[in-house]
């Protein structure tokens, strides 16, 4: 009984394919068995190549290996029908070689990766602690560096205090000598009475004027003191293509860009303006001070400043601090506004051809400044920075000269 149940099946006999006895017999790589032909003609048909048993997928055409002509080999072992022992025992053997391979190449298999697994903890150990070192090493850096500025700012602020001093006891000697002059004129008013009224009036606003000029002299002087300070952290901006709106036209160069009259067929990429006519510079700021400097001359109207990393830049929206915008802009030739929440009406004594931009990203300071005058046009104070800065431009739509 034992010899009869080692005999094949008749299934054993038949090709998966052509479902008839095999011709010329061979197995692919995945231990199933066809015709030569059925398989090559199979093959031919079906690319990728696959395995129509167990659907095993080969990139490249898998060797395929001879057999032994089952009906031949059916025959052999009918030969041996009486070895109803010896055969069994022979696989047994056989089987059990291999079973003790297979585990032992499964246990080789376990320890390699046990040793990749401490290997990789090992790694995320290593990386970890140089990450500790770096956060410690970056905070006494930024510590040393805000100690820095802050002496830096303390100094300056003594200097410009003491520039001051000179202009407000100078300031306070014309008041005194104006009061002695008024009181002097109203005394002869008194005894003129009309005759001397015109007279007097004429003299306190000759002396007015006079004081105020003076006032104007100094102050421009602190203006352009302060100017030239907040130039020492002056940066070179590029304008980044990718975040142009598709009806701007840079220059080769990136320093210029206005609005054409053809929208151009560009990537809608998630950094692209799709609303505004707007591009950001390439360059972005996430501590320290910096300054930029925009020429606006021949505009009519612009909108120009900072804006954070992630605002929205396909939809309508409106550009203030909550959106993420620290902006002035000038419509209609000569109306100039802080595009702060609300907005404040600016009233400039000229206007403006280049406007310098400077941020203080830890003092929360965005100020803007006219370069030729020197003056103070508007300041963001009290802002709260947490991400990327990156410098904003808006040529506007008004006509072809450059921003």
């Amino acid at each position: 009984m034992a010899a009869a149940s080692c005999l094949p099946t008749k299934d054993q006999f038949l090709c998966p394919i052509c479902l008839d006895v095999f011709t010329d017999p061979v197995a692919t790589t995945c231990g199933h068995n066809y015709c030569k032909n059925c398989i090559t003609q199979h093959w031919d048909m079906n690319v990728p190549f696959q395995c129509p048993v167990c659907k095993e997928v080969f990139y490249t055409r898998p060797e395929l290996h001879q057999l032994i002509d089952p009906v031949e080999n059916l025959e052999g072992r009918m030969y041996h029908k009486t070895h109803d022992v010896v055969p069994l025992k022979n696989e047994y053997e056989e089987k059990k070689a291999e079973l003790g391979k297979a585990e032992a190449e499964i246990h080789q298999m376990i320890q390699t990766r046990r040793q990749k697994v401490q290997q990789i903890k090992r790694s995320v150990e290593l990386s970890n602690e140089a990450a500790d070192k770096e956060k410690a090493d970056g905070v006494r850096v930024l510590t040393a560096l805000k100690e820095s500025v802050e002496r830096s700012l303390v100094a300056l602020i003594e200097e410009i205090e003491k520039r001051q001093r000179p202009t407000e006891e100078q300031a306070e000697s014309f008041i005194q000598d104006l009061e002695e002059e008024i009181s002097e004129l109203m005394k002869r008013c008194i005894e003129l009475e009309d005759v001397c009224a015109p007279n007097y009036e004429g003299t306190v606003v000759r002396a007015v004027n006079q004081l105020e000029e003076i006032l104007c002299k100094d102050m421009k002087k602190v203006f352009e003191s302060e100017l030239k300070r907040v130039q020492q952290y002056a940066v070179d901006v590029t304008l980044d293509p990718d975040t142009a709106n598709p009806w701007l036209i840079l220059s080769d160069d990136g320093k210029q860009v206005n609005c054409g009259d053809v929208c151009k067929n560009l990537p809608d990429n998630p950094e692209r303006f799709s609303y505004y006519a707007s591009v950001l510079g390439k360059q972005n700021f996430t501590s320290g001070l910096f300054y930029y400097e925009v020429q606006v001359r021949g505009k009519n109207k612009w909108d120009l400043g900072v804006t954070r990393e992630s605002i929205d830049r396909k939809r309508q929206i409106a550009l203030n601090p909550r959106s993420g915008y620290w902006t002035i802009s000038l419509r209609n030739e000569n109306e100039y506004k802080a595009l702060a929440d609300p907005r404040v009406q600016l009233s400039l004594r000229s206007k403006p051809e280049k406007v310098g931009v400077f941020v203080d990203y830890e003092e929360g300071l965005v100020s803007f400044y006219d370069v030729d005058t020197a003056a103070l046009i508007y300041s963001f104070t009290g802002c709260s920075f947490t991400e990327k800065l990156y410098p904003f431009f808006n040529p506007c739509n008004n006509d072809a000269v450059p921003l």
